[in-house]
């Protein structure tokens, strides 16, 4: 049995150092006793000018807070509905990074990490642990920060894949306070539709990356009729659940990691936490080996669904902001639509709404001024909507427009018409695609 020594959170975080970049575990595994520590010691004017790393990351976010500019400042990878207001108004900020090239950040110098703050699994005989829901870029934090702080919690599961010694941390706090879950959203019309013309580009066999939301339960709910589809993607949820236990998802055709699922992170809910605990069929990895494109493409017949914010008549993809407002971030969507573009008989799909909740177009003739292009549209292949899908890839730009407008809602092809003909002259009105 190994003996481990634990200390209490505001122990552990005194060996963090004024000007430190921190690195937090994100998403549903975010060590928030180690942050409201943290909180302790700014209000105690012990500490300021600290730089916090991380992914999307659930709950109270004080690190964004205006209440301590100068303390805390937040340059997260990928933006959530916890600090979007704050980095919109200034008041944090946003780092533009493909998720697999997080890790190398971190091992290359370009951030010096001062400290690494992760939660983990139990250890187990061996002394390892797990990072459970969220291994992400935390691997390489842990190997290059000056100090490595662990939070050890039962709630944390032990899921196989990237293991760590408990021995690599230099704290170690003991907390039990349950995980974030988010409860399975419920694909609404639009969805359906939207995952019914994803679903037809599924062939068997293949390899899919899909993330949260109803959009990906919609086209879940899609793939009842297939056979020995596979799993090679940043995150899943509970609409991947029930596939596999339909024997749906086999990953029997996988050329690498065969007959497992893969992931980098997660977030749902607590069936999908149990689900991966000590389950050998599961495989949680370092966002460095799950997202690199060369990885990806190892498997045949990989097919990419990912969303936007807007696309633009030549097929440009925004996906992490609505004109200069942040939304998100890039997050691993060109990781996974070059990965699929390489893959044997690979398939990479963009599927989104034709219009907002609020009826704004999103085929829009040109992106909104200030919009982030995530995908440029040479790496763009299937686009899909409620009202069809269209194949961009080998397309010109007259071409795609025509193909794009198509699928766009029936209320906004006129006007998208009109713009192309101003955009392209009169020799629009003759292609034919």
């Amino acid at each position: 049995m190994i003996e481990i020594h634990y200390v209490s959170a505001d122990e552990a975080v005194k060996a963090i150092r004024t000007g430190d970049h921190i690195h937090l575990g994100s998403v549903a595994s975010v060590p928030h006793v180690l942050i409201d520590a943290l909180v302790r010691r700014a209000r105690a004017g012990e500490v300021e000018d600290l730089h916090f790393h991380h992914f999307h990351t659930e709950g109270p976010a004080p690190y964004s807070d205006p209440e301590y500019s100068g303390i805390f400042f937040e340059q997260g990878f990928f933006v959530g509905p916890n600090v979007r207001a704050n980095v919109n108004a200034g008041h944090a900020d946003y780092l533009p990074v493909h998720l697999f090239d997080t890790q190398r950040l971190y091992r290359n110098g370009t951030i010096k990490l001062g400290a690494a703050m992760v939660q983990v699994s139990e250890p187990d005989a061996d002394g390892m642990v797990s990072l459970g829901t969220s291994v992400e870029c935390s691997p390489a934090a842990i190997e290059t920060a000056r100090v490595r702080i662990a939070v050890v919690n039962p709630n944390v599961p032990f899921a196989y894949g990237d293991l760590v010694p408990v021995s690599s941390f230099d704290y170690l706090v003991r907390d039990d306070t349950p995980l974030f879950t988010k409860a399975y959203t419920e694909p609404g019309p639009t969805d359906i539709l939207i995952g019914k013309n994803c679903a037809e580009l599924v062939k068997d066999g293949a390899c899919l990356q899909m993330g949260i939301g109803s959009l990906p339960n919609a086209l879940a709910t899609q793939l009842t009729g297939h056979k020995d589809l596979g799993i090679h993607t940043e995150m899943f949820a509970d609409g991947v659940l029930e596939l596999i236990r339909k024997g749906i998802i086999t990953g029997k055709n996988k050329r690498i990691d065969t007959g497992k699922i893969v992931a980098s992170f997660l977030l749902g809910s607590a069936d999908v936490y149990s689900f991966i605990d000590r389950n050998p069929n599961v495989l949680m990895k370092e966002i460095g080996y799950v997202n690199n494109p060369w990885t990806i493409s190892r498997n045949p017949r990989v097919t990419s669904i990912n969303s936007a914010t807007e696309v633009d008549l030549t097929g440009q993809v925004c996906a992490d902001s609505i004109g200069e407002r942040i939304f998100s971030g890039t997050g691993g969507q060109l990781d996974f639509v070059r990965g699929a573009a390489m893959s044997e008989e690979g398939v990479s799909i963009i599927a989104l709404a034709s219009r907002t909740a609020k009826g704004a177009p999103k085929i829009v003739p040109t992106l909104h001024p200030g919009a982030g292009v995530v995908t440029p549209r040479a790496d763009v292949q299937w686009v899909v909507t409620e009202y069809g899908s269209v194949n961009l890839s080998g397309k010109s730009l007259q071409e795609r427009a025509k193909l794009l407008i198509s699928i766009a809602h029936p209320d906004d092809r006129e006007a998208l018409d009109r713009a192309a003909f101003n955009r392209f002259g009169p020799h629009w009105l003759t292609v034919k695609v």
